[in-house]
């Protein structure tokens, strides 16, 4: 069964762009019954700005080490105590 019917191409409620086969704005949430409508407006005229308010670039998020070096460490650690532990027997 085909919908009846389909989202517009920018959301008139928050002004993100819609994806085609879309069920709700991937923006805002706003679907049929939150408020897509023909008549809606997009929100042009409230002066907000384009980007985040701050300029400062965020730093990137810290990545875990690979699991492969993360093993090699634990071997290299658990060989230098065995080799502690049998040097002062």
């Amino acid at each position: 069964m085909a919908r009846a019917f389909t989202p517009p191409e920018i959301c008139p409620v928050c002004g993100e762009s819609v994806p085609r086969d879309a069920l709700a704005c991937p923006g805002c949430g706003a679907d049929e019954r939150a408020g897509w409508d023909d008549e809606a407006a997009v929100y042009d005229d409230l002066d907000l700005p384009d980007e985040a308010y701050d300029d400062e670039p965020k730093p990137a998020p810290r990545r875990a080490p690979p699991r492969s070096r993360l093993l090699i460490g634990t071997i290299a650690v658990l060989l230098v105590l065995l080799i502690l532990s049998l040097f002062f027997r």
